[in-house]
């Protein structure tokens, strides 16, 4: 992993497969070390630990997810991850996509990224449908969710090249909750490619390309899917419940930006 990244330290993504090879580096053997891990301990199958190809893009999509999502901040941060095969045939500079006379342009090539990313849906499909334990579950399948949905949020949304995109914490929750078993995790992956599919614009130069990729992973992957009810859980507990892990987003939230500003004392 650390002879991977430190190829990528003074050399720019240029392709598309260098991405995946970028990703690949940083995340995706990630995905492999941890599968290996859940079969040794004997917790899951050993076709977990085996199956690299599946463990990989589980890696790649959540990591190709934060750089598209992170675009504005990595270019202020001097960084940048998106593939140039995909970038110039937009722009001469990524950082170009950032100037508002270039919007059009930065929204098309989002799309782009993020249709190419679909691709890993049908994968991450199959490996959380592997997974029995259910701790492991939950620990595979949330990051995941929340991934489809912060992609769902950055598709054809200009807020990228000008801000911060993020899902809500209200939402967070609520796929946390949700994403514990297969059947659940499908409906939201459904719920929130059908909202990717309904604002594809015909416009877009990529429109045929996402609704051909998303039509195929309806067909194959997410076969009459409806969002489960929770009617099962009691109100009282799940405000309880929502409550809680709002105010534990909020109290990690402000505890690492207490530690970041300590060390950057320390530093001064």
């Amino acid at each position: 992993m650390g002879f991977g990244m430190a190829e990528f330290l003074d050399k720019r993504v240029m392709s598309e497969r260098e991405w995946d090879k970028y990703c690949h580096y940083v995340a995706g053997l990630v995905g492999i070390g941890l599968s290996r891990l859940f079969s040794a301990s004997e917790l899951e199958d050993p076709l977990i630990g085996e199956d690299t190809e599946l463990a990989n893009s589980m890696g790649l999509f959540l990591q190709k997810t934060n750089i598209i999502r992170d675009y504005l901040e990595d270019q202020r941060e001097g960084r940048e991850f998106w593939p140039q095969e995909a970038w110039s045939k937009y722009v001469n500079k990524l950082g170009d996509f950032a100037k508002p006379e270039n919007v059009d342009l930065a929204v098309q090539c989002l799309n782009e990224l993020i249709a190419s990313t679909l691709h890993h849906i049908p994968d991450v499909i199959t490996y959380l449908s592997r997974l029995r334990n259910q701790s492991i579950f939950n620990f595979c399948a949330i990051p995941q969710v929340m991934a489809i949905a912060t992609l769902a949020a950055c598709y054809n949304n200009q807020q990228v090249f000008k801000g911060v995109v993020k899902i809500r914490k209200g939402q967070a929750v609520t796929l946390m909750m949700d994403a514990t078993n297969m059947p659940a995790v499908k409906a939201i992956i459904h719920q929130y490619m059908e909202e990717i599919y309904h604002r594809i614009p015909n416009s877009d130069p990529c429109s045929t390309k996402t609704r051909q990729i998303i039509s195929t992973i309806r067909r194959q992957s997410l076969p009459n899917c409806q969002l489960l009810s929770r009617s099962h859980c009691s109100p009282i507990y799940l405000s309880l419940f929502m409550l809680l892990a709002a105010l534990s987003w909020q109290y990690l939230s402000t505890l690492s930006q207490v530690t970041e500003d300590y060390v950057q004392t320390g530093e001064h």
